[in-house]
């Protein structure tokens, strides 16, 4: 591990302009003194900032930032990024309204409470991000970790994904981190086994009204409510149709519930070789790419794999209380 100092990071920053640090700490009083020095350091320079984490640790930054709170946007991770496919979107949406001025950024995407399944996602988006903010002129993000909180493998990960590490007011680079090519290529980490018994449909071409009834009707038994389901319909459609447009004009529908979610998979013979497929926001003017993006925007989680064998595109749609 190399040691590099605060004024040589600012002064020799990577290659292509964007710096992504994993910042380490051990507990809310360890956070609020790192994030607040990195926030001082921005509005002292005057660079536009966006700090998304939970409205917890919102209100102990803005309480000790006092006045320079203003000279800060933030929001709220829960809101952001509970499905972590839609937070690259917002990091890009403000890189691009700031067009080459020098920005800094904080997201903490990762807390002890995801699920296993969201912390794979989360992890994911993490390795994701160096891919969509390569081209980056000047942009630091700061990606804060609770060691006291996570489990080491966890750690380990983020030293992985992350070319700077940030602890104890040190930062250096990752001798860990595993580069941008290998980020690059088709996420063919196996997904969980579904259960026993969920529900199965072959479809193809001509059987999406049949498929699309078959969904609506599940999810209300599911406890969805109208909305939701009509969002499960849409969603699934979306998938669907790709499988008969570019997976052999074939598929396999299964859907099944948890405790609190409705889960639909779809899978066919087609392949991904997009690392941000359904990550980047479509251009008004295009006439296709929208699939993956609208189920993004529906859908509580979405996890996309690509084998050699085909893709797989999980679908998760929790019922909301009511209210």
């Amino acid at each position: 591990m190399r040691v590099v100092s605060s004024s040589a990071l600012m002064e020799a920053p990577n290659e292509d302009g964007f710096r992504h640090e994993a910042f380490f700490y051990a507990g809310e009083r360890e956070f609020v003194a790192g994030a607040t020095g990195f926030l001082r350091e921005a509005v002292g320079a005057a660079e536009p900032i966006l700090v998304v984490v939970s409205a917890r640790k919102i209100d102990l930054l803005r309480g000790q930032l006092q006045t320079d709170a203003g000279k800060v946007r933030f929001a709220d991770m829960e809101d952001v990024g509970t499905n972590p496919a839609r937070i690259i979107p917002a990091w890009t949406d403000f890189v691009s309204e700031h067009d080459g001025r020098p920005l800094r950024g904080i997201g903490e995407p990762i807390w002890a409470e995801r699920s296993a399944e969201e912390l794979v996602e989360c992890q994911r988006h993490e390795s994701l991000l160096n891919v969509a903010f390569a081209g980056s002129s000047d942009f630091t993000l700061l990606c804060p970790y609770d060691t006291t909180a996570l489990e080491g493998d966890v750690v380990v990960e983020a030293r992985r994904s992350h070319p700077l590490i940030r602890r104890h007011g040190v930062r250096s680079t990752s001798d860990d981190y595993i580069g941008t090519e290998r980020l690059r290529s088709p996420f063919a980490t196996p997904l969980s086994e579904p259960p026993d018994g969920c529900l199965d449909l072959a479809f193809q071409i001509g059987s999406l009204g049949g498929l699309r009834s078959l969904v609506l009707r599940e999810a209300m038994s599911a406890g969805l409510g109208e909305g939701r389901a009509a969002d499960a319909v849409t969603a699934v459609n979306e998938v669907a149709s790709n499988s008969l447009r570019h997976g052999g004009g074939q598929g396999v529908l299964l859907i099944w519930q948890t405790a609190d979610t409705f889960v639909c998979e779809v899978s066919d013979a087609g392949r991904f070789d997009e690392p941000l497929v359904g990550r980047t926001r479509p251009r008004v003017e295009a006439h296709g790419g929208r699939g993956l993006w609208i189920v993004n925007q529906l859908c509580e989680l979405v996890q996309v794999r690509s084998f050699s064998t085909g893709t797989t595109i999980r679908m998760h749609l929790r019922r909301r209380p009511p209210g």
